[in-house]
């Protein structure tokens, strides 16, 4: 079952025993921390790992200004970009050098490809990711509106091992890289 904002935001509060929401402007003291919260936790849980459900690859738009210094050209991030994974270009989705400057990405090569983190909607999070979400969230609500320090730290705890185990999930969801000999043995040679 997919959940949407509320239903994750909802089920957090009942967690630390607080009250459920119907939406974020119903007026209570759930809602305004809820709705306060939310995009903060949820992101910085995004980006935390590579997750396979929120990865994409985008051939990036060329922008007319160039950077000051350093690198010959700059790119447009997409409007839900969270955080870089590689740049490539052409069948290689890696290996070109970059820097994330003023919400532009700089680099010297022409025709790339960004492979990144993107915020998608909360319905497409897998079952795993949305408990991570919940315990997470539970633990943001907890000292704003039952105040009890020692209760949201414990739910942090269980935070961290909802994270572990559903960065295990999602690790198996892809074939494991092979790590690449090349430049190993081309300083044999």
């Amino acid at each position: 079952m997919s959940l949407t904002k509320i239903g994750l935001c909802s089920r957090a509060l009942l967690k630390i025993g607080a009250n459920t929401l119907s939406s974020f402007d119903d007026g209570s003291a759930e809602a305004e921390v809820a709705e306060n919260l939310y995009p903060g936790v949820v992101d910085a849980l995004l980006s935390s790992y590579p997750w396979s459900f929120a990865t994409a690859q985008m051939r990036l738009p060329k922008l007319a200004v160039q950077p000051l210094a350093d690198f010959s050209y700059a790119y447009q991030l997409p409007g839900d970009f969270l955080r870089a994974l590689s740049v490539g270009t052409g069948g290689n989705s890696r290996g070109v050098s970059y820097r994330i400057q003023e919400k532009r990405l700089h680099t010297d090569m022409e025709g790339i490809v960004l492979t990144y983190i993107f915020r998608p909607e909360p319905t497409e999070f897998p079952p795993y990711f949305s408990q991570c979400v919940i315990t997470h969230l539970a633990a943001e609500f907890c000292l704003p509106l039952t105040e009890s320090a020692s209760r949201g730290e414990a739910i942090l705890r269980q935070g961290e091992k909802d994270l572990q185990k559903a960065r295990t999930i999602d690790a198996q969801q892809q074939t494991p890289q092979a790590i690449s000999l090349d430049g190993l043995l081309e300083v044999r040679h």
